[in-house]
């Protein structure tokens, strides 16, 4: 089977979310000679990190670049959120790379997963820095996306976030 490529998926002033960097503003595009070839790059700003990417317009797809996801995507993330934990047992250098995949997956409803897995109720402090740092990560990512998604500000968005899994566990 041939694959095409859609080259009008993605216009300049598109939320975009690029897996490995969250949420992202398509700015423009230029073009630029990589080894003698001319390709047309996406330029993508992350105001959030002030950092700005460039990818090949052809490839796009294959990077994993995505428009934001649905209201109905949002709303299949908060239901991960509803749902059972998963606590593994073992190693934690073994849980935090799958943890790693999932985020830079860009897929709410893995990242919905990782925020899932690792949400305590409790004040105690019982996370390693790592952990910490993977499960505000996870819940950085969700919250960027929801709130665009859902045209609401970001407070509103982790509060909404916060309780459905505080829901959960108190349910």
């Amino acid at each position: 089977m041939i694959q095409t490529y859609e080259t009008h998926l993605f216009k300049v002033g598109d939320n975009v979310i690029y897996p490995s960097h969250g949420i992202g503003q398509i700015t423009g595009e230029e073009a630029q000679v990589i080894a003698g070839i001319e390709m047309i790059m996406y330029v993508i700003i992350f105001a959030r990190d002030k950092m700005i990417v460039r990818v090949p317009k052809a490839r796009a797809i294959k990077t994993g670049l995505r428009h934001l996801s649905s209201r109905d995507q949002m709303n299949t993330a908060l239901q991960v959120l509803e749902s059972r934990a998963c606590r593994q047992k073992g190693m934690w250098n073994k849980k935090a790379k799958k943890y790693k995949e999932k985020i830079e997956s860009g897929a709410v409803d893995l990242i919905a997963e990782v925020i899932r897995d690792l949400h305590r109720e409790d004040t105690s402090n019982d996370r390693s820095c790592s952990e910490k740092a993977m499960y505000d990560r996870a819940m950085e990512r969700l919250v960027s996306e929801y709130s665009a998604a859902m045209e609401i500000d970001s407070e509103s968005a982790k509060n909404k976030i916060l309780s459905v899994l505080s829901y959960k566990i108190c349910g």
